[in-house]
C-alpha cells in the first residue's frame, strides 16, 4: 500500500510547532499560572521583571498568569466555533452540490443571505438575547460564532461537490443501489478531506477573531478570562494612552501568533491538494539535489517523482503549461 508523503515545507513545520504550542497552552496553561488572575495583592502597574514577566494591571493583577489562563477560553471557543461551522458547511454544501434541483437552490440562496449580511453585527444581535450566565458558557459562545462563519465554506464545498457527483466511482456507488446519505457521505467526503482541513482552519481562525471582538466590546462575561478580556481591561483602563504596552502587547501577540500558525498550515494543505505546488515547499539544497532550476521558469511546471515513479533517465519531468 503506498503511504501518503506529506509535504516537508519549512513553512509547515513551523506553522505545527507555533500551534502545537498554543495546543500545550490551552492544556496546561491554567496550571502553570504563577498566580491566580483575579489575585490584586501585588503593587498596581510594575513593569515586567524577574516576579511578573508580564507585569501587573492597574488593579495589581499578573498579567502573565492572565495570558496563560486566557488562552484556554479562547482557544477552547474557536475549536468548538471551527468544528460546528465546518460540519455545518460540509452539510450544507455536499447536499446542495450533490442532490441539486430545488434542495441546491434553497441551500444556496440560505448560504448567500448568510454571506450577505455583515457578521460582526449579527454575533452583537445575536448575543444581545442570550442570557447572562449563558454569556459565560464556552459552548453556547463557540455555536454562536458558529452561525455565522459556515456559509463561506459552504460555497466552496459545493462548488468541489459539484465536480465529482459524476465521476465513475460515484456513479458506480448509485449503480450497486447505495442510499443517497452514504453517496454523499461515505464516498464524495473523503475526496474533499483536504478542501475541509482547509475550511477548519480559516473558521477557527475567523472564530478567534469574532469571540475576542466580542470580549474586547464587553458582550461576554468579564469573569471569563480571555485575551479579549484582558484588551478589554486594558482599554477601559487607559492603558494605551498611559503607556503600559506591557497590558495590550502580549494577548495581541499571541493572537498574532495563532493566526500566523494556522495560515502556514494552510500552506502544507495547498500542496498536498496542488501537486504543482509542492516544489514550492523544497529548500534550495534540496531542490539541487533534484535537478531543479534554482527559480521556476515561466510556462513550465515542475514535477517531483517518487522513487517508484521516478523515470530510468531523467529524474525530473516537465509539462507545459498551456494558456
Amino acid at each position: 500500500m503506498k503511504s501518503i508523503r506529506f509535504p516537508r515545507s519549512p513553512k509547515v513545520i513551523l506553522g505545527l510547532c507555533i500551534v502545537g504550542f498554543f495546543v500545550l497552552l490551552t492544556i496546561f496553561g491554567p496550571y502553570l499560572a504563577p498566580y491566580s488572575p483575579d489575585n490584586t495583592s501585588f503593587a498596581p502597574n510594575l513593569t515586567p521583571s524577574a516576579h511578573h514577566w508580564f507585569g501587573t494591571t492597574s488593579l495589581g493583577q499578573d498579567i502573565f498568569s492572565q495570558t496563560l489562563v486566557g488562552a484556554r477560553a479562547t482557544i477552547v471557543v474557536a475549536l468548538i466555533a471551527g468544528l460546528v461551522a465546518t460540519l455545518l458547511s460540509m452539510v450544507v454544501g455536499i447536499a446542495a452540490g450533490y442532490v441539486g434541483g430545488f434542495t441546491d437552490d434553497g441551500l444556496s440562496m440560505l448560504s448567500n443571505v448568510f454571506l450577505a449580511i455583515p457578521g460582526l453585527p449579527l454575533l452583537i444581535v445575536i448575543d444581545s438575547y442570550l442570557p447572562v450566565n449563558s454569556r459565560s458558557n464556552s459552548l453556547v459562545i463557540g455555536l454562536v460564532i458558529s452561525l455565522t462563519g459556515w456559509a463561506w465554506g459552504a460555497r466552496v464545498i459545493r462548488a468541489q461537490t459539484m465536480s465529482l457527483r459524476n465521476r465513475d466511482f460515484v456513479e458506480a456507488a448509485r449503480i450497486i443501489g447505495e442510499k443517497r446519505y452514504r453517496v454523499m457521505f461515505f464516498e464524495v467526503a473523503p475526496n474533499l478531506l483536504p478542501i475541509l482541513a482547509s475550511s477548519l482552519l480559516f473558521t477557527v481562525l475567523y472564530s478567534i477573531g469574532a469571540y475576542v471582538t466580542l470580549a474586547y466590546i464587553g458582550l461576554t462575561s468579564t469573569s471569563v478570562w480571555n485575551w479579549g478580556t484582558m484588551l478589554f481591561w486594558a482599554q477601559g483602563n487607559n492603558a494605551p494612552l498611559s503607556g503600559e504596552w506591557y497590558w495590550f502587547v502580549p494577548p495581541g501577540i499571541c493572537i498574532a501568533l495563532v493566526g500566523t500558525g494556522l495560515a502556514l498550515l494552510n500552506f502544507g494543505i495547498d500542496e498536498f491538494i496542488n501537486p504543482r505546488l509542492r516544489a514550492a515547499g523544497l529548500s534550495a539544497k534540496q531542490r539541487r539535489s533534484l535537478g531543479l532550476p534554482r527559480r521556476q521558469r515561466l510556462g513550465l511546471t515542475p514535477v517531483v517523482h517518487s522513487a517508484s515513479q521516478r523515470p530510468s533517465t531523467p529524474a525530473i519531468a516537465s509539462n507545459t503549461v498551456s494558456t
